[in-house]
Formats: C-alpha cells, structure tokens, sequence
C-alpha cells in the first residue's frame, strides 16, 4: 500500500497508538508473551488498515485511484475581501496562505490539487482587464476543467458584531454530498474553535456561485470573523492557519471514510 494513499496518512480519523513497557525484572516468559501480544495487536491492526481500503468501492483511473480536489482562495487582486478590522490584513491574503497549507496536506496524503488562484492577483485571461465576473467565470472554467471530485473554497467572514466568531461552511442547497462534506468539516472547526469557547455553528446550505460550478460536492469555508478582534488575532498566526488547514483536511477525510469505507 502506497504511504501517500489518502486513507493511510497519519493523521486519519483511525489511529493505533501502542506502547509496551517492560519492567527490569520481569521474566523471560511474561517478556515473551508481552512481545508476542504487541506483535499481534499490531498485525490486527494492520489487516483492519489493509481490509478496510481493500472492501471498500474506491473511484479508479487506470491502475491508481485518484482524488482531484480544487482548492480556490477567494478573491484576489483589486478585489481583497473582508479587511481586519483592528491590523487591516486582506482576506485575499488570508485565504491564500490557508489554501496552500491545505493543498500541501493534500499532496502529502496523495490527492490530486488544483489551485484556481496561485498568486496574490485575480484570474484573468492574458490580455484581459480584470474585473469581478470575469475573475468568477475563469474560476468556474477552471473547476469544470478539473472535472474534480470535490470543491473547497477559502474566504474569511464578518458581521456587524465583534463578538460573533468562529468557522462557518456553507455548501450547495439540495446537494446530499455536498452537505455530507460540510458537516464533517463543520464539526472539525467546531472543535478547534471550542478551544476559544466559541458556540459550535451547523453547515448551512447556500447558492453562493462557486457552489453552483460542479455536480462534485463543493463547500466554502468560512474559517473566521475578520471584525472579530479575536478571530483577526488567531487568524493572523501561522500557527492558528495550520491548525485550520488540517482540520479542513481531517474533515475532507471523514468524507472520503463515510462515503468509501467498509
């Protein structure tokens, strides 16, 4: 089984965590039966990894079962979003720096990724003025193209209350896949941001554009309130956009394992 197979990366839903301790003192034959019991409990664990991928009806391209997700960073260029209400900082940028943290643990997991916007401008045709629909409609070209097997938008939130705070998903109104990712990511950030004894919040359906480009199962993540002072401080951290970034993908990964496992 290839190490970058998505349902085998270290930090799936399914973890075994062993240690063995071994006193000083113990005895040949307890040694023996504490090495024997390890090796067993590793091999069962093993065999549920192997039978768990094996009986499960993954999608096959060729030989290799392939994943293709489109990881689209809101906004762009003359159009940046939300600002921070208390350092400034652009969502645009926010969304970005998010977007490739989740695209590299999707790498490393073994899926295919399409970024719709690379760089800290906004998608155009070469020769074309920019402008917002146009900027959308190369989005949705570009998704189409990609023919995905699911969607995840980065953006940034606000509301008139600094004290509203936490991650919000929205996915496609009567899109049963759609709403199955949202909730799995829902419920990640959720959990990070009950760290900062924030109120969980549900996914919520929506027909936002981006939502309407595929049949593939496509969300966006709203990962915090920028007229938050304190959603802004978390969301200014490297740290704390890592931390969103895995728990995007944990979420994409409790998709997959409902949808494919046995």
């Amino acid at each position: 089984m290839d190490k970058k197979h998505p349902f085998c990366r270290k930090e799936r839903e399914l973890k075994f965590i062993f240690f063995v301790g071994v006193p000083y003192n113990i005895g040949m034959k307890k040694f023996t039966f504490l090495l024997l019991s390890t090796f067993c409990v590793v091999t069962s664990a093993f065999s549920l990894c192997v039978r768990e991928i094996s009986n499960a009806e993954m999608p096959v391209s060729g030989t290799e079962t392939t994943f293709h997700v489109v990881v689209d960073a809101g906004h762009g260029g003359m159009d940046g979003g939300v600002t921070g209400k208390t350092s400034g900082v652009k969502e645009s940028d926010l969304n970005l720096s998010i977007a490739y943290r989740l695209k590299d643990e999707l790498e490393d997991a073994g899926f295919l990724v399409t970024m719709t916007r690379k760089t800290e401008f906004g998608i155009c045709e070469a020769g074309e003025t920019w402008s917002k629909k146009r900027d959308m409609q190369q989005r949705k070209k570009q998704i189409r193209e990609s023919n995905p097997s699911l969607v995840v938008s980065i953006h940034q939130n606000r509301y008139s209350l600094p004290s509203v705070r936490g991650g919000q998903v929205f996915y496609k109104k009567g899109s049963d896949s759609g709403k199955s990712l949202a909730v799995q990511v829902q419920e990640r950030l959720n959990r990070l941001y009950q760290k900062e004894d924030v109120n969980p919040r549900n996914a919520t359906p929506s027909s936002y554009y981006l939502l309407e480009c595929t049949d593939a199962p496509s969300i966006i993540v709203e990962c915090g309130f920028l007229s938050s002072p304190a959603d802004e401080g978390l969301l200014l951290k490297n740290g704390f956009q890592e931390e969103l970034a895995l728990s995007i993908f944990s979420g994409i990964m409790g998709y997959y394992s409902e949808i494919y496992g046995s």
